[in-house]
């Protein structure tokens, strides 16, 4: 890409600008590298990487990327097997923790499962992760000087030595220097040290009566430091002790740097990758700030801004345009008075078109496009240069004849002021020309200028369209919009004299001017009269417009509320004519109640009598039936048996079953008795010793009972719309016959429900002597509307 083009369209502040964004050194160093691309797949996949990037951070928030850092220098080290410092083993550590921490941001995310990020997915799982030497080192060192206690067990013991060998040897000084006798010996009461060893400070005068080394004096020799000779030897072994640690630690460090040594390779590319993530995520951060957008890219040499904002200048403060060439035309002239914002559009469309093809998002509205140009030339500014005794037009023109000599069909060129600088009428034909060759060549050029002669041009070339930034002369300041298809003028009339300059003056200025120049800039003027009032009328129009439809939907908004009342009236009427009803039912219903109780009271009333009557009756039966037995069947006494043994067969006089003794009697002569399939206590005195003709008589007749139970008895019982009353009742016989009948499992469907039914059984089910489990049925059973119960 074009150096100088670079230059004058202050893409290096766009650089800067996204190097702020950067977490880390290195991904800074990326971001000075980037330059612009002339390839489309490079600058399509460029662009797609901060598309994703953007939309982490608004979906995620910040990777974290602390702790990356550049260490070559430590990975080149351990490469030819050098023992790396605390600092360089903790950096390690630090770009480790970071891979670990990015893979585990992408991967984890419950909050952003469905996306799904392909360009930067794809460079993370790239990341190589080394969790036990990230721990080792972190174990071991605290900070960039400090090794840990934990590092190993013997630095630890040696630590623990050197504290009590300093704790011994203060003590032994402490009583030197508080003795009595050694007093008047010293300059002060204090331990300190020299050369690393522990020392007093004593008089000169009493040097000879002080026994010890002397390590050092004071600047007026008053004072000389002195190792006394008591503690020399410990001071001798604290050094060893030292030496032992100092030891201690380089055999830590040199193992630590082993570790490292063998995945330099793999820390050397997770460098990279992280340093591209760091890159990447500036991209991001950028393109939010700026509300930035992800350009369309094309091929065909056509270029779209919408709302098109210059990124240096403040979005607060700044006028979007629409800009477009390379369509319907191939070049474009610009033209309009000075400070209008002519240069701002030029470098608007050059910087942008920088900014997109390096992969960074623009700040415009959606559905801009942009072509991935070649390569991009400007001329823009003054390079009038004192060195080379060039003048302004003379710097211009060599500028010109460069892009001339190297630009291709696919680029683009930005000319500021073409042709100015010299006689404007020479000045103009040379632009004039300029442009011509450029448009033969079909290359898209944008121009400002302010001679008539490229406006005509434009005006007579197809390949060509005009341009003007609008000035408000009333104000006597620019708006800053682009008006494309319209021919600018320069305004200098009339800005002269709003400014004050006599009219006389102005007339004779006008005099020196062609009438075919006069005629041409009336014409302009008129052209731009009528477009002021085409826009007037337009957004009178859109105005007539938006009145139309806001009475629209005030119309249809006032037959909604027609509709509604009616709606509600006809909804209201129907309510209270379901309250009448609701009402007339409710007395009805009361006065059936009514009706119901008073016949109720009279059935139970009956019933009553009827029981009473039935009581009676069976006072008098049971009388007949005792006579009978003592009388008429002249059945003989029996007495109860007067020792039972376990096994023995009694008969049930009462039931007329015949049983077998299973549990001798209690305390209160009940005996428990095995019948048929029943286990029951009877009294003594209902017992009696069977004799053999009876017990096979009885035998008979009870497996016969059973047998014409066991013949009706289902595996299920259906209580499905039974109160819970009457339920329990049925499944409460239910379970006696089916427990008679020797069923081991039955089904009690009770429906789904409120659960009421379901809750009332179950609560039976808990307490009843035949159930031994109960649960709920399976999906292929009924699931919750049947209960299975395995009984005793």
């Amino acid at each position: 890409m074009n150096e100088r083009a670079l230059r004058v369209l202050e893409y290096q502040k766009i650089i800067s600008m996204l190097e702020d964004k950067a977490a880390s050194s290195i991904g800074k160093e990326m971001v000075k590298e980037l330059k612009p691309s002339s390839e489309y797949e490079i600058v399509k996949t460029m662009q797609q990487e901060t598309n994703e990037a953007m939309n982490v951070l608004l979906k995620r928030g910040t990777p974290p990327l602390g702790g990356v850092r550049d260490i070559n220098n430590q990975l080149r080290r351990a490469k030819i097997g050098a023992v790396l410092s605390p600092k360089g083993l903790i950096y390690t550590a630090d770009l480790l923790r970071a891979a670990r921490r990015v893979k585990s941001f992408i991967s984890n995310d419950k909050g952003d499962k469905r996306s799904h990020y392909q360009l930067i997915e794809s460079l993370i799982e790239q990341l190589h992760e080394y969790k036990d030497i990230e721990d080792s080192i972190y174990n071991a060192i605290i900070s960039e000087e400090e090794i840990s206690d934990n590092a190993s067990n013997k630095l630890r013991s040696l630590r623990r030595k050197i504290e009590l060998k300093k704790q011994s040897i203060r003590s032994k000084l402490s009583s030197i220097i508080n003795s009595t006798q050694n007093k008047k010996y010293l300059q002060d009461s204090l331990v300190t040290m020299r050369n690393d060893r522990f020392v007093v400070p004593v008089k000169q005068e009493y040097r000879s009566q002080f026994g010890g080394m002397i390590h050092d004096q004071s600047s007026s020799g008053a004072t000389l430091f002195v190792e006394p000779m008591v503690i020399v030897n410990m001071n001798n072994e604290l050094n060893k002790l030292k030496l032992d640690e100092e030891e201690e630690i380089k055999r830590i460090l040199s193992e630590l740097s082993a570790m490292v040594s063998e995945i330099v390779d793999q820390l050397h590319k997770n460098m990279k990758i992280l340093a591209k993530i760091d890159f990447i995520f500036a991209k991001g951060h950028l393109a939010i700030d700026m509300d930035g957008v992800n350009p369309k890219l094309n091929k065909d040499g056509y270029v779209s801004m919408k709302k098109a904002r210059h990124p240096l200048i403040d979005k607060k403060e700044v006028v979007p345009i629409d800009i477009y060439v390379g369509k319907e035309f191939t070049s474009l002239v610009i033209t309009g008075p000075n400070t209008g914002g002519k240069t701002v559009t030029l470098k608007t469309i050059g910087l942008m078109t920088l900014m997109a093809q390096a992969g960074l998002h623009l700040p415009v509205a959606s559905g801009s496009t942009i072509n991935v140009f070649e390569d991009v030339f400007a001329d823009i500014g003054d390079e009038q240069s004192i060195e080379q005794s060039l003048s302004t037009f003379s710097a211009h023109m060599t500028n010109i004849i460069d892009i001339l000599k190297h630009v291709k069909h696919n680029c683009l060129v930005l000319f500021d002021e073409l042709g100015a600088g010299t006689d404007p009428v020479e000045g103009a034909a040379l632009a004039i020309s300029i442009l011509e060759h450029l448009n033969k060549r079909d290359i898209r050029t944008v121009a400002t200028t302010h001679y008539s002669e490229l406006k005509l041009y434009a005006l007579s070339n197809d390949k060509v369209q005009n341009a003007a930034v609008e000035f408000n002369v009333e104000t006597l300041s620019p708006t800053y919009k682009l008006l494309i298809g319209v021919a600018g003028k320069s305004n200098a009339f009339e800005i002269s004299k709003r400014l004050g300059l006599p009219d006389f003056i102005i007339d004779g200025a006008k005099g020196q001017i062609s009438g075919e120049n006069i005629q041409f800039e009336d014409i302009l003027s008129d052209i731009e009269k009528d477009r002021v009032k085409a826009l007037k009328n337009r957004e009178e129009s859109q105005m007539l417009k938006e009145e139309v439809r806001q009475l629209k939907e005030e119309l249809i908004n006032q037959k909604e509320k027609i509709t509604k009342i009616k709606r509600d009236a006809q909804k209201n009427a129907k309510v209270e004519a379901r309250k009448i009803l609701a009402e007339a039912k409710e007395e009805a219903e009361s006065i059936i109640k009514g009706i119901q109780k008073i016949s109720t009271d009279i059935e139970k009333e009956h019933r009553k009598k009827l029981q009473e009557s039935k009581d009676k009756l069976k006072t008098k039966i049971d009388k007949i039936n005792s006579q009978l037995t003592e009388d008429v069947l002249n059945v003989p006494n029996y007495k109860p048996p007067k020792s039972l043994s376990i096994g023995d067969t009694v008969k049930v006089v009462n039931l007329n079953q015949i049983g077998t003794v299973i549990e001798l009697p209690d305390e209160s002569g009940n005996v428990l008795v095995q019948v048929g399939i029943m286990k029951v206590k009877i009294n003594l005195s209902n017992l009696q010793l069977a004799k053999n003709e009876e017990n096979k008589d009885i035998v008979k007749s009870t497996k016969k009972f059973i047998k014409s139970k066991t013949r009706g008895v289902k595996m299920n019982i259906d209580i499905r719309g039974k109160t819970i009353e009457e339920a329990m009742l049925d499944v409460d016989k239910y379970l006696d016959d089916a427990y008679i009948s020797n069923l081991g499992m039955v089904t009690i469907i009770h429906g789904k429900g409120t659960g009421a039914l379901r809750q009332g059984i179950r609560q039976l089910l808990k307490s009843h002597k035949h159930v031994k489990t109960y649960k709920q049925g399976a999906f292929s059973e009924g699931g919750t509307g049947v209960t299975v119960v395995e009984l005793n």
